[in-house]
């Protein structure tokens, strides 16, 4: 049986006691949040081993999973319960209107 020597005991303690701190406990929430998704990457969708051998076809790979993933997660999330209201046309838009010109199909209709 050992013991370490008595400064990095001291270190040891301090950085313990530090870690009790609410400061201390708000900045590892957001490092934990990080590692959280970085192992869901490695361990869930394989990560670690690229199918290709070029670098750019595996930075394509990565992006592809990191839209996949953002995907899956926002399916995830209760719907809103109000739809998204609709802007006001703008000037230009208003312009047709005002002159009796047909307005564009792509155009919105004003109360759409």
């Amino acid at each position: 049986m050992g013991f370490r020597p008595r400064e990095l005991r001291e270190l040891q303690l301090r950085v313990r006691a530090e870690q009790q701190t609410p400061e201390w406990k708000a900045r590892y929430a957001v490092r934990s949040g990080a590692q959280g998704t970085v192992n869901e990457f490695a361990h869930g969708h394989g990560m670690r081993r690229c199918r290709c051998r070029s670098q750019s076809k595996a930075h394509l790979q990565h992006v592809l999973t990191a839209i996949a993933v953002n995907i899956e997660r926002l399916s995830g999330l209760p719907p809103t319960e109000e739809a998204p209201k609709s802007r006001r046309p703008t000037a230009f838009q208003d312009y047709p209107d005002h002159r009796e010109i047909p307005r564009p199909k792509s155009w919105p209709t004003p109360g759409t």
